[in-house]
């Protein structure tokens, strides 16, 4: 019986494990503009014949650029790095095929090092770049003429010389077609702006930043504020919702039922009266006032991030215009927010399985479509683990396709699996588990995970110290060190992180009941007045520590984060080194600032780009102290009462002879 044949069984690689993938190219992977992108892939094929390899890449606006080789790093593995400056889709593609030059060349070595040598040997070579002649242009078919001369030389020695050039292979590379290649598929690559990996966030609310207390706070009083917050070095101003607040069913303070006339509720019960999503908060101000504040932010080098909550309060405009986009309860009424045993009358989350499921996701749709439109470029979502992920996927691809710059943060404590679909969806930033790991161990395993594939390929972590919601464990001792140690491990492991402020830098550590994560007057329910010059503040920890962060390319990329063992389990070793190889860095964080803690650091070189026996300097660019350092072994010691950390600058030392001042330049 006649089967089928393929169009081409001449092709003889086969292309496994490509990177970067995800979910085998049905949804894009992340890569950031300016930072190197990771081409990996498995090519084999039967017999011992060598291969050559090589990556294509289709760009944003469809040309396909020219094959880049691949080159082998063993065990069948293929790799290159690729970086582009401009943002938008891209799409890659590996491709292979054996090299019978190549082959022949190695042959030709083993023969000519054995002695066993003859023309007949070289001349093989000789007929694979005739054969292909013909179909070259002039410039090419005139460069390979002349290794055809040299090829052809009656002399067997001064032959076997060309043939065993590595020039040739190089030329012939660059110039024959390969035989029979076989391409994977295209997978695509969403190269986003640096700031989708690289940011450090400072969450607010808006109506308690009043000059004086006894009022609410305004976007005037926040504008007031935005020097200080944009002088401590952050680059995102996130506000929690900033809509009208719902007075039916409305929370007192620290979550209470009711609520007393004056009681301002959550903001994330939304909608009253006064409007919905598109709707400000009559008291914050007016939509004129919230783009003044747009503009003063970028001023102060500010991104605002606002808060989108997919949800409604009881007297939102919606639940009366659309009651069939909310469940009903047995007795007719539409049920609110709950989480056994925590119930929040408050709060009527939207019913995604609703008959009338077009129309409620074109309305959310046009909610953030309303923000982007005046000016919003940064969103964190509210809960997105409790919506469709087929909805998210649907409205940020929906909106990134208009307004290409925005960039969305999942607050998303969920189940790992689900955490990672909504990084897939289309999320630019997800937060993490951070909050909840303490010990070395703990903090290793984590890291490691997020920064190494397939996880790293397309989930970007943000470190949130602490929110509104979570007053970690750690925090409520009030203990100094604890608060700095946690900032240090959260700015210098993740690209991304942020705090929750002014309660950071004040060091707010009371905790509602022994052992819970709410705060005590929780903002989320009252109006706080702070003192943002409070002698005793973080701010100038802050401010040096964010400085450090944007002043070392090495913090903007995870790629090649290390950890180095250390003799003490309460001391955390790990160094960053920016993708050009010329700015490295080591911290050296305590994991019990109360007490000293001391160790031998063990570090491994090659990682730092220094031979086993290098000196060097290491300068910790929080205190301004220097030590000179021999090896991989060197001691370090942390002491209560001084910053908790080493955040080293590894500076290298000219061989063969002594240090100076001189091989030290802070400024560059």
């Amino acid at each position: 019986m006649w089967v089928d044949l393929p169009a081409e069984g001449r092709k003889r690689v086969v292309i496994l494990d490509v990177e970067p993938a995800v979910d085998a190219g049905y949804r894009p992977a992340k890569a950031e503009a300016g930072l190197p992108i990771a081409v990996r892939a498995r090519l084999l094929a039967d017999g011992h014949d060598l291969l050559r390899a090589w990556c294509r890449w289709e760009h944003p606006d469809g040309q396909r650029g020219e094959p880049l080789p691949l080159a082998p790093t063993g065990n069948d593995w293929w790799e290159r790095s690729d970086t582009w400056t401009a943002t938008g889709l891209y799409r890659l593609q590996v491709g292979g095929a054996v090299d019978p030059l190549a082959t022949w060349q190695r042959g030709v070595e083993a023969l000519y090092q054995a002695g066993t040598l003859t023309s007949v040997d070289v001349a093989v070579g000789l007929v694979l770049i005739e054969a292909a002649l013909p179909s070259l242009d002039d410039a090419a078919r005139d460069a390979l003429r002349a290794w055809v001369t040299r090829l052809s030389d009656p002399d067997l020695e001064r032959a076997a010389q060309a043939a065993r050039d590595p020039a040739l292979l190089v030329l012939a590379n660059g110039l024959l077609p390969a035989r029979f290649p076989t391409e994977s598929d295209w997978y695509p690559v969403q190269v986003d702006p640096l700031r989708a990996r690289f940011s450090a966030w400072y969450e607010c609310f808006p109506r308690s930043t009043a000059a004086e207390p006894g009022r609410a706070g305004t976007f005037a009083d926040l504008t007031a504020r935005l020097s200080y917050i944009g002088g401590l070095g952050f680059d995102v101003l996130y506000l929690p919702p900033i809509h009208p607040i719902g007075l039916v069913e409305r929370k007192g303070p620290d979550n209470r039922l009711h609520a007393g006339p004056e009681d301002p509720g959550s903001p994330w019960a939304i909608g009253s009266g006064a409007g919905g999503h598109t709707a400000i908060h009559p008291e914050l101000g007016t939509l004129q006032d919230f783009r003044r504040l747009l503009r003063a932010a970028r001023e102060n080098g500010l991104e605002v991030a606002l808060d989108m909550a997919f949800q409604c309060a009881p007297d939102h405009p919606w639940v009366t215009a659309h009651p069939e986009w909310f469940k009903k309860r047995p007795d007719g009424r539409i049920q609110y927010a709950e989480n056994p045993p925590k119930r929040y009358q408050d709060i009527y989350p939207f019913d995604f399985e609703c008959e009338a499921w077009r129309a409620l996701w074109q309305a959310l749709y046009d909610v953030v479509r309303f923000w982007a439109a005046t000016g919003v470029r940064w969103f964190r979502v509210d809960n997105p683990h409790t919506k469709p992920i087929g909805f998210w996927e649907w409205l940020i691809g929906g909106i990134r396709r208009e307004f290409p710059e925005v960039l969305f943060l999942a607050e998303a404590f969920t189940k790992p699996t689900l955490m990672n679909e909504l990084a897939k969806a289309g999320f630019s930033q997800s937060y993490t588990y951070f909050t909840w790991r303490n010990t070395g161990e703990e903090l290793r395993a984590y890291v490691e995970e997020l920064t190494r594939p397939p996880v790293a390929t397309f989930l970007r972590p943000n470190f949130f110290v602490n929110t509104p919601d979570i007053l970690p464990v750690s925090l409520q001792t009030g203990d100094r060190g604890v608060f700095l140690e946690r900032l240090v491990l959260a700015a210098t492991l993740s690209p991304s992180y942020g705090l929750y402020g002014p309660a950071f830098e004040l060091q707010e550590h009371v905790p509602l009941t022994p052992g819970g994560e709410e705060y005590l007057h929780s903002e989320k329910y009252e109006i706080r007045h702070w003192d943002w010059d409070s002698p005793g503040s973080l701010a100038p920890e802050i401010r040096r520590l964010n400085e450090i962060r944007r002043e070392h390319r090495a913090f903007a990329w995870s790629g090649s984060l290390h950890f180095h063992e250390v003799d003490s389990a309460e001391l955390l070793v790990y160094s960053k080194r920016s993708p050009e190889g010329d700015d490295t860095v080591l911290t050296v964080v305590s994991l019990d600032p109360a007490y000293p803690v001391a160790g031998f650091v063990h570090l491994d070189m090659g990682v730092l780009g220094l031979s086993s026996d290098a000196r060097f300097w290491v300068h910790d660019l929080m205190t301004g102290d220097r030590y000179i350092w021999t090896g991989p072994h060197n001691y370090v010691e942390l002491r209560p009462g001084r910053f908790p950390a080493h955040i080293f600058e590894v500076v290298h030392l000219p061989r063969g002879r002594l240090p100076n001042e001189l091989d030290f330049d802070p400024g560059r």
